[in-house]
């Protein structure tokens, strides 16, 4: 594997499953009374523009259980580019931390990091992927289907970062994925043709569509995510005008497989991208996701950071 994570296709399909079958083996050790301390003395640097909850506690903990330090560098500590160029933080904290978890606006951002990190950089959310929630994604539909091969993923909703690291994601490991997006909101055009490439290569297939109902037929995964990301805040209005077609709700998810399971990554704006009744229903593996997040993370870190 590369020394960084910034996005899923720079990973081969073998590197993607060395890091599921870790995480299976390290979300088992953990069950079973704890971790080994795998990062003993090892330390993360974590720079966040954006808050969360999910990406936070999940990488504070999975470096607590494998016996290393996770390092909190708020907004204002930081300001990535604005008090410092993007090149000197990476040069000054790679010399402090074995490794760099950022969250941040920019892709490039993230990029310019790991140029000039001496240690590994791990996307922890850009405006372009976010290639830890689909790794934990695909775990955890793995646990729940048992495969990935020739199953089918029906996206719906805004052609957004996560999507564009499922589509990767999917098309790397043989998994059919159909996104239904609204004329005008469709993933980037570029990352669709990288996903056709790697689509041909395991034998999946990669649509597009804007059709929800036909989407979500024959589908044994249904993904929604917010219809307003951070940072789109003036878009608000006309988002909430254009995706109420997109809600997953029990109408829709009744088009689909019966043993269907529907993921979001959290944040839910229930009753608008999701209702309760599906959030909270019998197919709802979403906090299961979440909770997956630490485990796969583990995975990553022990991978980057030299502690298998």
């Amino acid at each position: 594997m590369k020394k960084d994570l910034i996005s899923l296709a720079d990973l081969s399909s073998s590197e993607i499953w060395d890091i599921l079958n870790l995480a299976q083996e390290l979300k088992e050790e953990w069950a079973a009374g704890g971790n080994i301390p795998r990062l003993v003395g090892k330390s993360l640097g974590m720079i966040f523009q954006k808050p969360s909850l999910r990406t936070r506690v999940s990488f504070e903990m999975a470096m607590k259980h494998l016996g290393g330090h996770a390092l909190y560098l708020s907004p204002d500590e930081i300001q990535l580019g604005k008090r410092e160029s993007v090149a000197d933080v990476a040069r000054v904290l790679s010399r402090y931390v074995d490794g760099i978890m950022a969250r941040v606006f920019a892709h490039s951002d993230l990029e310019e990091l790991a140029r000039y990190s001496r240690v590994p950089v791990i996307n922890g959310l850009s405006d372009y992927s976010h290639p830890c929630q689909a790794l934990s994604d695909l775990f955890t539909i793995l646990e729940k289907k048992g495969r990935l091969t020739g199953l089918k993923l029906a996206w719906v909703g805004d052609g957004n970062n996560v999507l564009h690291s499922l589509l990767f994601g999917c098309s790397k490991v043989g998994m059919d994925i159909v996104a239904a997006t609204p004329e005008g909101y469709e993933p980037d055009g570029q990352v669709v043709e990288m996903a056709f490439a790697f689509a041909r290569e395991s034998s999946s297939t990669v649509e597009l569509t804007n059709d929800p109902v036909a989407a979500v037929k024959g589908a044994d995964v249904i993904y929604t995510d917010t219809w307003v990301s951070m940072g789109q805040e003036a878009e608000q209005k006309k988002r909430l005008e254009v995706f109420p077609p997109y809600q997953v709700n029990a109408a829709l998810v009744s088009r689909a497989r019966p043993d269907v399971i529907v993921m979001h990554c959290l944040p839910a704006h229930r009753g608008q991208e999701i209702t309760d009744g599906v959030a909270d229903g019998p197919h709802s593996v979403i906090f299961d996701q979440a909770e997956n997040r630490m485990h796969v993370q583990k995975a990553i870190l022990a991978i980057l950071l030299g502690g298998r």
